[in-house]
């Protein structure tokens, strides 16, 4: 999927973010991310960005503070360039997953040695929409644009979830596990 807009809302009356990916032939995707969800992935999300932006060979630092800096110094260069004022198009010709989102509660994150995260968002309630999911392939910028949108809706959404990166087991980053955990609802 060759994504070209994402876009992440609070919905105050289902207090859930809404997540929305274009793709560029025309599919969108919708999601709900409720706030159990969201603060259980959160760790983990920025914890992924790190492995990415620090997995160059010709940066590579060991040390979690330069880790950590390294990060920040590629987040505040991927914002400066990307283009958040540019309104989310919203007359996608398809919808794969049907016109209402689909509620996640489960998501499952793999590295990958090219250097994209593999995000998989999955509907596995048991009511008769389940079983439907969404994959994402994100390059450390994406999930970049991925994690700030998702802040600025948590912070409009006054959820108050920030938790430090530092939380998330460093086995849970070894990148030569295959399949990373799963992470319920």
């Amino acid at each position: 999927m060759n994504i070209h807009q994402m876009s992440v809302n609070y919905a105050e009356r289902q207090d859930r973010l809404m997540l929305r990916v274009n793709t560029q032939d025309g599919q969108e995707f919708r999601l709900w991310l409720t706030r159990r969800l969201t603060g259980r992935l959160w760790p983990h999300l920025q914890a992924c960005v790190i492995q990415l932006e620090t997995r160059n060979p010709q940066v590579m630092v060991s040390d979690p503070a330069a880790q950590h800096m390294l990060t920040e110094l590629q987040r505040e260069t991927f914002l400066e360039k990307a283009d958040f004022k540019t309104p989310f198009a919203s007359q996608a010709m398809q919808l794969p997953l049907g016109e209402e989102p689909i509620l996640v509660t489960d998501v499952q994150l793999n590295m990958h040695a090219n250097g994209a995260l593999n995000v998989v968002f999955q509907d596995l309630s048991g009511d008769g929409a389940s079983g439907r999911s969404c994959q994402l392939s994100l390059q450390s910028s994406l999930l970049h644009g991925l994690l700030h949108l998702i802040d600025q809706a948590m912070q409009q959404a006054n959820w108050r979830l920030e938790v430090p990166a530092q939380s998330v087991p460093n086995d849970a980053l070894d990148a030569s596990t295959p399949t990373r955990p799963t992470y319920s609802h």
